[in-house]
């Protein structure tokens, strides 16, 4: 089996990145304006301690998967939390490692500034996401609202 390699986004990366995303956000029926991949991809370099960030997977030579965290304070810790925001592995990649390895590449950076709580969500329709999800993680039961 070939190793999967994980390394933080770089600008070389725009290429890969925008077709991940955009694959994502097709998975999920999601439409952006350009302005927000813009700022998107720019806030992702910011180097701002609540900026999004992002590692980029490479399975072959070819980047197959891609995840987006950030930080942020909460009332019931002195460190921050992490939000695992996007995860997304390619169709024909998914099954290989991709995702787990990005999501304990989220773990480890978060872990080298005291942060352990990282966390994500998914849509209840997505089995297999969430089968991995369950292999590597503790569902909390805690349901998600929003304010439209």
């Amino acid at each position: 089996m070939t190793a999967i390699a994980i390394r933080p986004l770089e600008q070389v990366d725009h290429a890969d990145w925008r077709r991940l995303w955009s694959a994502y956000l097709d998975f999920y029926k999601t439409k952006l304006p350009e302005e927000v991949y813009a700022a998107t991809w720019e806030r992702l370099f910011s180097g701002g301690e609540f900026e999004p960030k992002g590692f980029i997977a490479h399975l072959d030579g070819k980047a197959v998967g891609l995840t987006h965290y950030l930080y942020h304070r909460s009332g019931w810790s002195l460190v921050n939390n992490c939000y695992l925001q996007d995860l997304f592995a390619d169709p024909e990649a998914r099954g290989k490692g991709v995702g787990a390895a990005l999501i304990e590449a989220v773990r480890q950076e978060a872990a080298k500034i005291g942060v352990t709580n990282v966390y994500w969500m998914t849509h209840e329709t997505n089995a297999a996401a969430r089968k991995l999800y369950d292999r590597v993680a503790r569902r909390t039961g805690f349901i998600e609202y929003d304010l439209l």
